[in-house]
Order: C-alpha cells, then structure tokens, then sequence
C-alpha cells in the first residue's frame, strides 16, 4: 500500500483556558480581603472602573441606571440573591428607625444656643479645634497607642542601669530579643559586636532578666521557668533538676524523673501543677501584630415555620461601577487614534467580564451555602451532634456544578450562623458507620461527643480508649480504638494514664 498525504475536516471541541476563564476561577477562591485587594489593582488599570460610594450603591445616580440598562441583558437572579447583589441596604436603615432627630434635638427652652465648631475651636487638642475652624483632622491621632514589649523594657531600664555603658550593652541585649521574649544571640557574638568583655555582658543580661514580665530574656524554655520560679522563691534542687529535664517530662516519663529528683509521685505532680501555673512566652502579652478580622461571607438567619434565611453579607459584596456615561462621552468625541480606540474597547470588555465574574462569583457562593445548610438543618437546630456526613460530591451534584468549584468557594469562606461563626469547609465531615444499621454519624460529631466523654471525667473515674469505644457503641457509633486513639490524639488529649496523674494534680492544687 502506498504513502500519501491526504486533507481531511474534522470538527472537536476543547476547553481553552482564556485568561477571563482563569480570572473567574481565581475569584472563586478569593476571600474578602484578597478581592478588595484584586479590584483595587483592576480599578487602577481600568479608567473605565469606579469604586462605587454608598450613595452610587443604593442605586442613585445616572452611572447606576446606566450600569441597569446594562444588566438587563443577563440573566435574572435567583431567588434568595438580591437584584443587584453589590447593593448597599444602608440606606434603608433610617427609614426603619422610628425617629424624628428634629423633634429630638429641638431648642423649645429659652437658654442661648452655642455654636459647637466654634466652641471646639477654643481646644486645640479637640476634633475640629484647629486655628481656622477647619475639620481636617484624623480620629486615629486619639487611638492609644499600645505598648510593645521594647517599650516596656526600655522604660525600665533607667531605674536598673544608670551607667552608659552598661546603658549601651542592655540595647545590644534588647535587640536581640524575639516576640515571645527569648535572648536567641550568643553572648560572645553580642560582645564582641560592642567591643566589651563577655562577664559584662552577663552582668547586664542577670539585671534585664529581673525586669517584668517575669521570664524576660532567658535564653532556653528552662531558664525561663528557673526566672520565673526564683522570683517565686521556688526554685528549690528539685525543681532545678525538673527543669534540667523538661523532655523526660515532655516524654511523660514520671518513674525516671521521680529518680532524678528524689521525690515521691505527689510531690512530682505538685511540682508539676506549679510549673503549669507559670508563662512559657513572657513576651506574648505585648504580641502587637496585625489582627486578622473574620468577616462572614454568608449569614443565616432563622425565618418562618423553622426554616433559615440564606444570604450573602453586604459588607463583603464588592461595590464596583463601570461607568458608561464616561465611556459614551470618549466615543461621542470621535477623535481617537486606533490604538487608543483598541484600549477603550479592551478596557470596556475587561470591565465587563469583570463584572460578570463578581455577579457569578456571588451566585456560585448562594448556591453552595443554601444547599450546605439545607443538608445540615438539623445540626442549625440541635448543635454539633446532629452534624451529617456531607463531601463535596453531593453539593456538586445538588447545585449542578463540578467538585472542584464547589472545593474553591468553600475555601476561606465563613459562615455565620445561630450556632456560631463557621467555615464552610467545616460542614464537610467524614461519614462513620452506625452501629445499629441507622445513619451514618460525621466525625466531626464523633470527636464532639469524644470531647464531652473526656471532659466529664474526674480523677477516680477516667476512661481508657476501650470504655471510650463501649460508650460510642451504646450511643449507636461504631467506632474501632485505634480510631479513638487517632482522634484523641489529634485533639491534644493525652492517653487514659497521664489524664488521671494531672487530673490528681489539678485537684491537689486546687484543694
């Protein structure tokens, strides 16, 4: 048979990954703080991209009827999702309050009236009290400011340390602190960097160590403790030897450090108690990071005939405008060149599809809440231990969607419900056999119930993993003890042996 070449039409599909495709699914994932952050960026790229104000969200103005026009051609909202979803209902919250500020405030009394501009202006230190009467002034020079660990230190160090260059070596020493208090430098290096004799170093660094808060720069978790229990006056040989062996008392080897110290198991479990008592992290009540806020994407409510009330959080809707009216008033001109003409009409699409992607991206996350809490009604109703197994499949299959976008909505997304703020990620739970041939239980309830055994415990009567296991059973969960064992161990609670030794302890020091 002889080689030829041939033409032939063929017609196929294929799913190009456009870089719109890509923004949309990058949007998806994005928490709140990360989209405010993307729409600034785009906002700034795009002239054509406005942050709407409060008034522009309500739905005032010509931009917004122009943004109208525009919207009628998608698709109507669902039910549950408002008609424009980046709305702001600020402003009806006047309207809802039954309160007339002018009868309230109303001047019917005789006495003069003072004008409080100028009667601030008499304070120069008050908001408004400037010299010419003017507002320009910013509520965050009236924040108290908090005091960080430096600071702290750096004000006691004047009663402590008057000569200079003793002055000199504490900042050395001061510098080298981390947050939670620890000198993590070597001494030699610190003296050798100053240029003055390590026994000087180690004076200085015996007098810092008795600033507050107790604990301060030590250099290791012992020394810490040693600090802390000397200004105690605790710091007997036996504690010193405790403290001397903190991984033996980390490996839970009482028997061992019951010889080291030459004491018997009550004295081991009172010097245990104290050393609980006291602060590994000196530094850590002067944390001054950023906090990072949780903000709900999504709040229930209860409604009408035991039923909830799903809606999107408008504080996390993103308030952007594309300006029609600006885009119109460019074209009417008519006097572009063609690379100017290419970019408004890039950036016309871009603002767009930009747009689209935010009305899709509010949708996708209605869709996945509703049904997240219409599979877990019963946990909104009865708390943790009515919680059902739920993966990501039987939302993708409820909602028509692939798992994979239902796994990036869920991502960093928080839910705030009667019952407490939640992920969403958090309702998606590992499904465990029933006992008794009934329902399947989540694991998440399992580990609650685990939690509630544990803690009703007291010193005479502590469960082992088995009696765990039995009382699972009795309750309708079939549960293996290495599965008890693995889910104790992921929540931080020791075996059966060392709960009873601290539960002794806890009610010695106690009594």
């Amino acid at each position: 048979m002889a080689l030829s070449a041939n033409l032939f039409l063929r017609q196929s599909q294929s799913l190009v990954m456009t870089p719109q495709l890509m923004q949309s699914i990058q949007l998806l994932q994005m928490t709140h703080l990360e989209l405010v952050h993307f729409i600034g960026q785009e906002v700034e790229k795009n002239p054509l991209l406005e942050i709407a104000s409060n008034d522009e969200a309500a739905g005032g103005g010509a931009d917004a009827a122009s943004n109208d026009a525009q919207a009628d051609s998608s698709p109507e909202p669902e039910a549950g999702l408002a008609s424009d979803w980046y709305e702001n209902g600020n402003a009806q919250v006047g309207e809802s309050l039954d309160s007339n500020y002018g009868v309230a405030f109303s001047d019917d009394a005789a006495a003069p009236r003072i004008d409080m501009p100028d009667m601030l202006g008499q304070w120069k230190s008050m908001p408004g009290g400037t010299a010419d009467g003017a507002d320009g002034y910013d509520l965050d020079d009236f924040v108290a400011v908090r005091t960080t660990l430096r600071d702290h230190i750096l004000q006691q160090l004047p009663f402590s340390i008057t000569a200079a260059a003793d002055h000199m070596i504490a900042l050395a020493l001061l510098d080298q602190i981390d947050e939670a208090g620890y000198l993590r430098a070597d001494l030699d290096e610190i003296a050798g960097s100053i240029g003055r004799a390590k026994p000087d170093v180690e004076r200085v660094l015996g007098i810092l160590q008795s600033f507050d808060p107790p604990g301060i720069f030590a250099r290791s978790l012992g020394e810490c403790l040693a600090i802390q229990l000397r200004q105690r006056n605790r710091l007997d040989p036996a504690m010193a030897t405790l403290l001397d062996h903190l991984e033996l008392l980390a490996r839970r080897d009482f028997a061992q450090l019951k010889r080291l110290c030459g004491v018997d198991e009550d004295d081991l479990l009172d010097m245990m108690a104290e050393i609980r008592g006291l602060m590994p992290k000196p530094g850590a009540a002067f944390d001054t990071g950023p906090t990072q806020t949780i903000v709900a994407d999504v709040i229930v409510t209860p409604a009408k005939g035991g039923a909830w009330a799903v809606e999107l959080n408008p504080e996390t809707l993103p308030r952007v405008l594309v300006n029609n009216q600006y885009h119109a008033e460019i074209k009417k001109q008519g006097r572009q060149e063609q690379g100017e003409q290419a970019f408004l009409s890039e950036c016309m699409q871009n603002a767009t599809w930009l747009m689209r992607s935010l009305d899709q991206r509010a949708r996708t996350i209605m869709k996945v809440a509703t049904e997240i809490v219409r599979q877990q009604d019963a946990f909104l109703h009865h708390g943790v231990d009515h919680l059902r197994p739920l993966n990501l499949k039987t939302v993708a299959e409820a909602i028509k969607m692939h798992e994979s976008t239902v796994s990036r909505v869920t991502s960093n997304k928080y839910m705030l419900t009667p019952r407490g703020l939640f992920e969403l990620k958090y309702f998606f739970s590992v499904s465990i056999g029933s006992a008794e041939g009934g329902d399947n239980h989540s694991a998440e309830a399992v580990r609650h119930r685990i939690r509630l055994l544990i803690a009703q415990e007291t010193a005479d009567n502590i469960l082992s993993d088995d009696d765990i296991v039995e009382s699972l059973k009795s309750s309708g969960v079939d549960l293996a003890r290495r599965t008890v064992a693995k889910y104790r161990e992921a929540m931080n609670i020791p075996s059966s042996v060392q709960r009873r030794r601290e539960k002794r302890a806890m009610a010695r020091s106690s009594g």
